[in-house]
């Protein structure tokens, strides 16, 4: 009885592992069998390109779209770009089953995996970085085929690409930074790539922190010979326009220095009885121009730049009017001199001059008094009955300060250069101005 019931079991246990084999290895067809919903020639070669007509390249479509351009780097000279790229190409290898295509389609999406053993360009960003496909849980690509046989690539990707950047006109400055495309290891008579009717186009979107994106964007085609490669390959090139924005330097540095330099004039009104007062304002003018400029934002390159000339004009504006309180204190300190000195040079004359002179004329003695001619203000001259003047004792008296021919007064040099400098300093610093902003906007249009 006991032998009869392991015989059974043994029967069943076998019917049952013959059974789960049967069904692994029908299900393993299936699978093996679905897989290849596109069939490819049994002589297709993906490293072949596609045929065409003889002596004709493979046309290759290309555009792109731009999502977003950001980290504009002054110093590295490069840009980002986000961006989805596409390629269009002609496959007329295929052999393509009307099922694969769903009622009312004419394209369907293929795997990855099937992509891998079709013939593919081979564009690359001649001028990048770093260019990437985006990945989050696998790589941001697709594959369509349409019924016609043209295979269609999209991908979401990144690349820094390096730009020749000139500052020259900086911060009214224009950047024109191209993005070259090119085929890595097909040739121009192989593979010609051509920008597709959409070109490239921007995310309506896309905002700019400090730049402007000139529009419409520039494209070329055409075909660079590469010594490395030892041939001619065909070369898509798009050129990006950045216009940078002048408002955050104009309210950061332009306005603020100018109201600096303004308030540099403010010490030709003040007198040099208040000598720490205006010393302190115009140190002080000079050492905000200094700190302002060496904290902005400036390209570190070894030429002179727009905002450098600025710079420039501002400094020296108020560094001449500390130059002009340097030459007023010293004119007044020899005023001051003088005007104490020769009081005390008359009055030592007279001490020992006598009050009478006597000459001898023929036996004869005639008495003359000395007599004083009056001359400027403040000044004395003692001049004998017919002796000539003596000018050599007030003569540096007279570079310092001279009366008015019409009105008498007394007029002193330092005090004059103040009321000249008051207008002076404020027409030469327009004229700055009016010849730094016409010429700049001219040159940066």
């Amino acid at each position: 009885m006991l032998d009869k019931l392991n015989i059974n079991a043994f029967i069943s246990f076998g019917l049952g592992f013959i059974l789960i084999c049967l069904s692994e290895a029908t299900e393993t067809q299936v699978n093996y069998t679905a897989k290849p919903r596109v069939v490819l020639p049994p002589n297709y070669v993906k490293e072949i390109r596609p045929p065409s007509k003889k002596g004709s390249p493979v046309i290759v479509d290309f555009s792109i779209f731009v999502v977003d351009i950001n980290s504009i780097n002054v110093e590295d000279m490069d840009f980002r770009v986000d961006m989805f790229i596409h390629q269009r190409w002609h496959e007329p290898r295929l052999e393509i089953p009307d099922d694969i295509f769903e009622e009312g389609d004419d394209y369907v999406t293929l795997l990855p995996e099937v992509f891998e053993n079709f013939w593919q360009p081979d564009p690359y960003f001649l001028n990048s970085k770093i260019a990437e496909i985006a990945t989050l849980t696998h790589k941001f690509t697709s594959v369509t085929l349409y019924k016609n046989k043209t295979v269609r690539y999209a991908a979401r990707m990144h690349a820094i690409i390096a730009c020749q950047m000139e500052f020259q006109l900086y911060p009214m400055d224009i950047q024109v930074c191209p993005i070259h495309i090119e085929s890595f290891s097909s040739n121009n008579q192989k593979v010609k790539l051509r920008w597709s009717d959409s070109g490239v186009t921007l995310n309506p979107e896309l905002k700019l922190l400090q730049y402007n994106l000139g529009q419409p964007l520039q494209l070329e085609e055409s075909d660079g010979y590469m010594p490395e490669k030892v041939g001619n390959f065909s070369r898509l090139t798009v050129y990006f326009r950045f216009e940078r924005q002048i408002g955050h330097h104009l309210i950061q540095t332009f306005a603020p220095s100018s109201l600096v330099v303004m308030l540099s004039w403010f010490s030709f009104w003040l007198g040099l009885d208040a000598i720490p007062g205006r010393v302190t304002l115009l140190v002080t003018c000079m050492l905000t121009l200094v700190t302002m400029f060496t904290g902005a934002d400036i390209p570190p390159v070894a030429y002179v730049k727009a905002l450098d000339l600025w710079m420039a004009g501002c400094m020296l504006s108020v560094f001449a009017a500390l130059a002009e309180f340097v030459v007023v204190k010293v004119l007044d300190v020899q005023y001051q001199y003088q005007v104490n000195r020769i009081p005390k040079r008359i009055s030592n004359m007279e001490k020992g001059q006598c009050a009478t002179v006597a000459s001898w004329e023929g036996g004869a003695v005639r008495s003359r008094k000395a007599t004083q001619t009056p001359t400027t203000p403040g000044q004395t001259s003692l001049q004998g009955n017919g002796g000539p003047p003596k000018p050599a004792r007030r003569q540096s008296l007279l570079s310092v300060a001279w009366t008015d021919t019409d009105t008498g007064v007394e007029k002193i040099m330092w005090r004059e250069i103040d009321k000249v400098s008051r207008a002076v300093f404020p027409i030469l610093f327009f004229v700055f101005v009016l010849l730094y902003w016409p010429i700049l906007l001219m040159k940066s249009s």
